[in-house]
Parts: C-alpha cells; sequence; structure tokens
C-alpha cells in the first residue's frame, strides 16, 4: 500500500514538472515568434521532449496552451483566486489589485510577448478575441465583482461596476505602459506607489457614500490646516 503511495506521489510530481517545462519552452517560444508563428513541434524540441504528442496530454491545443502561459501573469493568478483581494476593503483591496496588474512588467519575458502579441490582435480577430477573453475580460470581471460586492456591503455608492472597473483599470495603463514601452512616460511621471495612491484615493473619493466621503473630506482638511 506504501509503495503504491509513493508511486503515486512520484508519478504526480513527475508530471507537475513536466506540465511546468511545456510552459517554460511554451512561454519562450510564444515570446520569440508570437502566437501565430508558435509552433508545438518547436515548443516541444525547446522542452526536449521525444515528441510532440506529450505536450496534448496536457494541452488538447495551442489555445489552450496560450492560455495556461498567460494565466502565470501575477494579474491573472489574482483573478483565478481573488479571495485575497475580496477579503479586504478597498482601501487595502484597489492597491493590492493594482500592484499586481502593474507586476506584469516584471514578469520575464512580458515585454517581448506583450510587443508581438499586440500587432497580432490588431490583425486577427481570433487573436484578439482570445487576448479580450484570457487577459482583459478575466481581469475586468474580477475587479467589477469586487465593486459589485463592496456596493452590496454598503462601503461603496450604488453604481454601474462595469463603467468604474474600467475605469480603475484605465488609469493604471498608462504606468504600465511607461515600463513596458513607453519609458518617456515614466521618466517624468510618478512612481507605482505614487500613481497607486493618487488612483486609489481619487476613486474611491468618488464612490464613497455620501456620509463618509464627507467625512473623508472634512478629514483631510484637517489635515491639510495641521
Amino acid at each position: 500500500m506504501n509503495d503504491e503511495h509513493a508511486a503515486d506521489e512520484s508519478a504526480e510530481m513527475e508530471a507537475s514538472v513536466r506540465r511546468r517545462q511545456i510552459l517554460d519552452a511554451a512561454f519562450e517560444e510564444f515570446a520569440a515568434e508570437g502566437y501565430r508563428g508558435a509552433t508545438i513541434k518547436r515548443i516541444a524540441q525547446r522542452a526536449r521532449l521525444q515528441s510532440q504528442t506529450l505536450i496534448y496530454w496536457y494541452f488538447p491545443t495551442k489555445e489552450a496552451l496560450f492560455q495556461a502561459v498567460l494565466a502565470r501573469l501575477p494579474i491573472l493568478q489574482l483573478a483565478l483566486d481573488p479571495e485575497p483581494l475580496f477579503a479586504r476593503p478597498p482601501e487595502e483591496a484597489l492597491p493590492l489589485f493594482a500592484h499586481t496588474f502593474l507586476a506584469a512588467a516584471d514578469y520575464p519575458g512580458a515585454q517581448r510577448i506583450l510587443r508581438l502579441l499586440a500587432p497580432e490582435v490588431l490583425r486577427r480577430p481570433e487573436i484578439a478575441d482570445l487576448v479580450g477573453s484570457v487577459i482583459i475580460g478575466r481581469v475586468l470581471g474580477v475587479i467589477q465583482n469586487y465593486l459589485a460586492h463592496q456596493v452590496t456591503l454598503g462601503c461603496l455608492r450604488p453604481h454601474d461596476t462595469r463603467s468604474s472597473a474600467r475605469a480603475f483599470v484605465g488609469m493604471l495603463l498608462p504606468q504600465l505602459a511607461g515600463r513596458l514601452f513607453l519609458p518617456r512616460l515614466q521618466a517624468d511621471g510618478p512612481t507605482d506607489d505614487e500613481h497607486i495612491a493618487t488612483i486609489v484615493a481619487i476613486f474611491l473619493r468618488g464612490l464613497r457614500p455620501e456620509g463618509e466621503e464627507k467625512q473623508a473630506t472634512d478629514q483631510q482638511q484637517q489635515t491639510n490646516e495641521v
């Protein structure tokens, strides 16, 4: 019985290692060739697999493999497991979301893969749909659901959370672009911490329940007077 259990654990560990090996190779291939140019054959070669058929054991299609690669980005990991977000009040959850969103710039190879994907998204509707559903849809979905939950709790005033989710993510895009593509935006702009603190304050000032908004304004005025 112990031998069978040990064998099962060994098989699971081997499968986990093999899956990570495939994902690492796939990321390098997508980053180098883009989605359209990447091939399962070259991914298998990068992963040093004897046969590309092994990849299909873990990922049935190239699209499924691409989705799994993108899911390793920090913001998508948060979207797949949003419990840490929902357990916090807006003053803590929104900065957490923002820092996780901007962490894409720190992910190895993120700049390469996003640069290669950008023209494909413009030229190929199927790639635009894939990126839209895997990245943008999930990111907007998690922040929209969080904001709706806070409205239900009475922490935020009732509003269309579809729009507020887009507004909050939109305020993060110039900061991310500055780190990935447009260094001049970052050169004379705020740090990530400064930018996040400012946009969270602006965002919450507009969405607090009326009584809390007045209280926050009074506290800010008292602080300024001091």
